[in-house]
């Protein structure tokens, strides 16, 4: 047994650690515009030469066409297009969105403004949704994705070795993730001033982002035991946390990486803060089911594993009795 468990220490852990650099190290080293959605407004006849350009970075970006400035700020508000270049009879004008994405907005303005420059022109920024002045480069709102990837992993944990079940568990849980939603957008919002939403809406993501993570981890543990909270712990810190794209953006990462990111919890957590936070809610549908198929599914599953330990407990093995037969 000794030997087994030596063994699995020795394997295991660098195993772990190659997963873990992996993950984390991969992704930052590949980081580049993929299908960046972005937009062109103006006549076809003065937005040509722009989008000639822009097709020159093949595969970068995913061109939008718009027919004036307002209508690309409106799409960049609705978070369809990360930003936008506008023909203006002064030249070319660069829309960006830094509290959509602050390395996106960096990135695009060097793109545009090396274009410009290379035909002797210059450009205009104007930056459309800007990031808080508490937090301009955004880096206080993409670090509190691990926060709550933990506090959901804690949660869950304790709710697991504690040994609550049923509605005892969910009530936990969902008062767990309530409490954490209240006291991060107390500090988020009220006290650090780095979002500028609806503190509700704010609260709220914070609540059903941790919840997502707990009521997952409580409930596989909850169907298949002790090792479900490791499975879960795994996938959130080990894939979801790396692939959220909450630092950069999900277009920035490889394929497949920034679609499975927004399928896991840590990733469309991000995206939904940055939606209430900053931009009115404007395309907060699929985060908030995302997350809210997560949080159902695990808290079914608790109910589920109460349900099937209870028919086991309950159930006795039926045990026959040979009667003896008198003789004689």
């Amino acid at each position: 047994m000794s030997t087994r468990r030596t063994f699995a220490v020795v394997v295991l852990v660098p195993l772990l650690a190659a997963l873990a650099l992996w993950a984390f190290a991969w992704p930052a080293v590949r980081t580049a515009p993929r299908d960046l959605p972005l937009g062109v407004a103006g006549p076809a006849a003065a937005t040509a030469q722009m989008e000639k350009q822009l097709r020159q970075h093949e595969g970068a970006f995913e061109i939008h066409h718009y027919a004036d400035e307002a209508a690309a700020r409106t799409a960049i508000e609705d978070r369809t297009v990360y930003g936008a270049v506008v023909a203006t009879a002064q030249g070319p004008e660069l829309l960006t969105a830094s509290a959509a994405s602050p390395v996106v907005a960096q990135l695009l303005q060097q793109a545009v403004g090396r274009q410009a420059a290379a035909s002797g022109t210059g450009v205009r920024t104007v930056d459309v949704a800007p990031t808080p002045a508490s937090d301009p480069r955004g880096a206080a709102l993409s670090s509190s994705v691990l926060p709550l990837a933990l506090a959901g992993i804690i949660a869950g944990a304790v709710v697991t070795f504690l040994g609550l079940r049923g509605l005892r568990a969910v009530a936990a849980l969902v008062v767990s993730a309530a409490l954490v939603g209240a006291l991060a957008a107390a500090l988020a919002h009220s006290w650090l001033g780095i979002l500028t939403g609806s503190w509700w809406a704010e609260a709220g993501t914070f609540a059903l982002s941790s919840l997502a993570v707990s009521a997952a981890m409580a409930g596989l543990a909850a169907v298949v035991g002790p090792s479900g909270i490791g499975v879960v712990a795994l996938l959130v810190m080990f894939l979801g946390n790396p692939f959220s794209g909450a630092a950069t953006a999900p277009q920035l990462l490889p394929d497949p990486v920034g679609a499975i990111g927004q399928w896991l919890p840590p990733g469309a957590s991000a995206t939904l803060l940055r939606s209430v936070s900053f931009f009115d809610g404007a395309a907060a549908t699929g985060p908030v089911l995302t997350l809210t198929w997560w949080a159902a599914l695990g808290l079914g599953a608790v109910i589920l594993g109460n349900a099937l330990k209870a028919r086991a407990k309950g159930a006795t093995p039926a045990i026959t009795e040979r009667e003896l037969t008198p003789v004689g």
